[in-house]
């Protein structure tokens, strides 16, 4: 006998994660007091919530054994109709193109667990989503950053890595990107195009936010390019047009792997949500999920604004933000001296919180920078919140030449 507590034994790839960014998040949003950016949390008050009602109602209603029985790993017919249909407004798709996932963040789980193997390399961009990161990095693949500017990826730098660390695959999220806010103009993707087919490497393409435009363009992604369909996964979500909590969103690919990600699901769920797989394809099917985009829009539009006016002012000599044309995130990089890991105390403690970031980065972070997302508060608790954040970032400005004057 021993007085130690037990403990279960831990997976290597899992040893040192005992909390994680995403958990750290919700904790942020969830304290009493604290105004949180920190995680893209949709405000309530924009849901859909009758048509939404509506739907499980319809479905309770006229298919209530089906919804509550077991289901298919590749998804609901209805669903995956449905899901075909939206993307071919950008690109031919047909439902048998389509696997269904709990939630993109599902989709990049189980593309790791049909792709990767341990030691194999994934090309990122620098920063890059931090929980597509964590997936990859739990499976045993090692990621390499890929220098960015303010339209992305630069094309001479991921074809230089590509030949140097010969991936398995490249990880971008072209529109409206997470964590910066960049979107990826129509020639920045052509010429990534031309660089994944000239070396012959599969792309991932994450594209959770690409319809929550605030000027009216959309973007069509680099898997609508020629010859790019067959070599992309492509990865969408109804968690941020519909509802986070429903937990809906599909794949899109051509040709075997289609039939290795269907086991990979089920291997991991089995499969998602009939009850909410058939609600989707129901609120898809009759309700006007357009107009509900370009409302909520005009919404973040407007928080965005806020944000971005309340912020700049208040930023260091030489510091950064971003301005982006949709989504949900803003960065800012306050500059050389400054570790917004390290201040984060203080924020919290003065009741506004953001994401360091650091975890967006695959190797040598910019420990200045930090990821805002202005999606959840009215912009009058934005300017409020934005200004006690300034009061951080004065008191470590000043700190900052204090040390320098010594």
């Amino acid at each position: 006998m021993t007085d130690a507590p037990f403990r279960f034994p831990v997976a290597a790839r899992y040893a040192g994660m005992e909390s994680s960014p995403l958990k750290d998040i919700f904790s942020l949003a969830a304290r009493e007091n604290v105004v949180s950016f920190a995680g893209g949390i949709p405000d309530p008050q924009l849901f859909d919530l009758a048509p939404i009602a509506e739907a499980y109602d319809w479905v309770l209603t006229h298919q209530g054994t089906r919804a509550l029985q077991y289901g298919v790993s590749e998804g609901e017919r209805e669903l995956r109709e449905q899901a075909a249909r939206r993307l071919s407004r950008t690109m031919p798709t047909d439902a048998s193109q389509i696997r269904v996932t709990s939630g993109s963040q599902e989709g990049l789980f189980v593309i790791a667990q049909a792709m990767l193997e341990p030691g194999d390399v994934v090309l990122v961009e620098s920063p890059t989503y931090l929980a597509a990161v964590q997936a990859f990095a739990v499976h045993g693949a090692h990621m390499i950053g890929v220098d960015t500017d303010e339209h992305g990826v630069v094309p001479d730098a991921l074809e230089e890595a590509i030949r140097t660390h010969h991936p398995r695959f490249v990880y971008l999220i072209p529109t409206f990107q997470n964590p910066t806010g960049r979107t990826m103009p129509v020639e920045r993707r052509q010429a990534v195009a031309e660089v994944l087919l000239r070396t012959g490497t599969p792309l991932v393409e994450d594209d959770p936010y690409g319809e929550l435009s605030f000027t009216g363009s959309t973007w069509a992604p680099i898997a609508a390019l020629p010859e790019m369909s067959e070599r992309t996964l492509l990865l969408n979500s109804m968690s941020k047009l519909m509802s986070p909590g429903v937990r809906i969103g599909w794949m899109r690919a051509e040709g075997p792997i289609l039939d290795t990600l269907a086991v990979a699901k089920a291997a991991i769920s089995m499969q998602s949500s009939v009850v909410d797989q058939l609600t989707v394809a129901r609120y898809l099917a009759t309700a006007d999920l357009d107009a509900h985009v370009a409302q909520v829009s005009a919404v973040y539009r407007e928080r965005r604004d806020a944000m971005a006016q309340a912020l700049a002012p208040l930023l260091p000599a030489g510091a950064h933000i971003t301005h982006p044309d949709g989504g949900m995130f803003l960065w800012a990089a306050l500059g050389k001296g400054y570790d917004a890991q390290d201040m984060l105390t203080e924020a919290v403690d003065a009741g506004v919180a953001y994401l360091p970031g650091w975890s967006f980065f695959a190797s040598d972070p910019d420990r200045s920078t930090m990821r805002l997302s202005f999606v959840t508060h009215s912009p009058e608790v934005i300017g409020d919140a934005i200004s006690r954040l300034g009061e951080v970032i004065a008191r470590r400005t000043e700190s900052l030449q204090g040390h320098r004057n010594l």
